[in-house]
């Protein structure tokens, strides 16, 4: 079976709620599997990059948009 990819709304939320949910997710998916994310949050690109550092995620790919980030995240 090959990877999963699941797909997180976190527009509108403001810290920590970005960060807890995908913490949520992270618990209930697979190693390997993809979590992609887009929230409009300005200090989610700084909580994401300290996530990646404390536990086993990979920040595959960040894209700006006009008013959102998008991040594409693995489960490692």
């Amino acid at each position: 079976m090959g990877k999963v990819e699941y797909d997180l709304n976190l527009i509108g939320l403001k810290c920590p709620i970005p960060i807890l949910k995908i913490s949520k997710k992270l618990k209930e998916i697979k190693i390997g599997d993809i979590i992609n994310a887009k929230c409009d949050d300005p200090k989610s690109e700084n909580d994401i990059n300290n996530l990646c550092k404390s536990i086993k995620i990979k920040l595959i790919k960040k894209t700006l948009e006009k008013k959102s980030i998008c991040f594409k995240l693995m489960k490692i």
